[in-house]
């Protein structure tokens, strides 16, 4: 048997292991809207951990990660920077959301909105900002999956084809399962992607260099730029700043956070987790030393693309077998996958509820609103896929746009949990000033000070909401308290 054949082997059995485990959980589900969407609200602390870990680690974590040390060096620690405040996110917002989410009745981050502000518009404009954000968060994973496959095949599995099958097996069960089996399927890749990210990290180290700390020794000896700011490539600390503060208040305000706050048993469930988070997050730790070792690995002749960096340690510089590489596939599969799958679902169902329920779909049933969900799945990802057929590029640039863009929320969902003074016009005009300049400064002109856009958008945002408290007109029904806020 040929090591291409070992690879796709081991590889297609996975998918198999977790179409089978995603299939399954379906008994689990109930049938109404509730059921698919949160899981009834009685998940609890272990699934929780694992469901909201993997919303973090994905392809990026796999792929972008080692590739960002790989080319910049130390601004890579970013990641780590952000996700340090995580856990302070979960504590502070988690129970409060959970609890507002049993009393209410609310299954998406828009349905708070709505009900607090009193305005199904701008509960709508959450919805489109969220699957605005959600999709390209989502090729990314895509994206990811087809990198993997062509890497780890030798271009047997062309890019096309690997990126359609993670899509397809995703879609099946999260179609049929809803979050019953993305919080089974996440227990089992998320074990799975831990195991190979240590393997590798230091596996990788020690057959090269002798370890990691003789690694970091000859990378001070030989490349000493990539140990300190602003890195190899002049990221000053500007950008670095920026980025980890776009990243931790995006990272509050995703659709697909508030969903999974909403499905918890209990806001100590919530606590649980957050206390327990950062031992998932040491998942990154052995993909940076990756990056760092393919500094010297490739000194000679750099990579084209840097986010391929793990890929080809492990295929080309280090020689494991192709056992191994079948395994390294199926865990970077399970990071890519299984944030995929929270993404498709998440996307769906705050399009269906938020963006159609309001007008198209203002007068279905349950049964047609679930219906709908299921068959959005499907679409969204099908979406994501065409973008990732274009071959995008940085998979964490791509990720710190979207982070530009959901960060858009905050004022909004901070005055529907903490500020009830803040007006629906005043946050409306805001997020929407706010995301404007973002795409513009994203995509037309050049940030200030080479900083990341997010922030001067978000501050831009933030100033207009100060503003129309100052000089707008009090909302038509500002005496009466809304539910949020009570």
């Amino acid at each position: 048997m040929s090591d291409t054949a070992i690879v796709i082997g081991i590889t297609l059995a996975y998918l198999l292991v977790v179409l089978a485990v995603g299939l399954r959980a379906r008994g689990q589900a109930s049938s109404s809207l509730e059921g698919y969407v949160a899981g009834g609200r009685h998940v609890g602390v272990v699934i929780l951990f694992f469901i909201l870990g993997a919303e973090i680690f994905s392809a990026f974590a796999f792929l972008g990660t080692p590739g960002w040390a790989y080319q910049h060096g130390a601004p890579a620690f970013y990641i780590l920077a952000y996700l340090s405040l995580v856990p302070i996110t979960i504590w502070a917002l988690g129970p409060r959301v959970a609890k507002l989410g049993r009393e209410r009745g609310y299954l998406t981050q828009g349905d708070m909105i709505a009900d607090h502000y009193r305005s199904k518009p701008l509960g709508m404009l959450a919805g489109v900002i969220g699957v605005m954000a959600l999709v390209p968060y989502l090729t990314i994973q895509i994206a990811g999956a087809g990198l993997l496959f062509q890497a780890a095949t030798d271009g047997a599995v062309p890019f096309w084809l690997g990126g359609l099958l993670a899509f397809l097996v995703v879609a099946a069960y999260v179609f049929a399962s809803g979050l019953s089996g993305i919080g089974w399927t996440n227990l089992v890749q998320g074990v799975m992607m831990i195991a190979i990210a240590w393997f590798l990290g230091l596996a990788i180290p020690e057959r090269l260099y002798g370890g990691v700390g003789e690694m970091f020794t000859q990378l001070q000896q030989q490349a000493p730029e990539y140990l300190t700011m602003p890195g190899a490539t002049g990221m000053g600390w500007g950008y670095f700043s920026t980025a980890v503060l776009v990243s931790a208040f995006g990272g509050a305000m995703w659709p697909h956070l508030f969903m999974k706050f909403y499905s918890a048993d209990s806001g100590k469930t919530l606590r649980k987790v957050s206390v327990f988070y950062p031992l998932y997050a040491y998942l990154l730790v052995p993909l940076l030393f990756i990056g760092f070792a393919g500094i010297l690995a490739f000194a000679e002749a750099p990579l084209e693309r840097s986010d391929t960096v793990l890929l080809q340690m492990v295929m080309d510089v280090a020689n494991f077998s192709p056992w191994v590489i079948g395994l390294m596939l199926s865990g970077a599969l399970a990071a890519a996958m299984s944030t995929g799958a929270n993404l498709a679902h998440t996307a769906a169902v705050v399009l269906v509820r938020d963006v159609m329920g309001p007008t198209v779909m203002k007068n279905a049933s349950e049964k047609a609103a679930v219906s709908a969900t299921r068959w959005s799945v499907l679409g969204l990802s099908l979406l994501a896929y065409l973008i990732a057929l274009l071959n995008p590029g940085s998979l964490v640039m791509i990720l710190l746009t979207a982070y530009g863009l959901i960060v858009q929320l905050f004022p909004m969902v901070i005055g529907a949990l903490f500020l009830p003074q803040l007006r629906r016009a005043s946050v409306m005009a805001g997020a929407l000033v706010g995301s404007l300049a973002y795409v513009l400064m994203d995509f037309v002109w050049s940030s200030p000070f080479g900083w990341h856009a997010g922030v001067w958008a978000i501050l831009l945002n933030i100033l207009v909401v100060a503003a129309w408290q100052r000089v707008g007109r009090p909302d038509s029904d500002a005496s009466i308290t809304s539910p949020a806020s009570r």
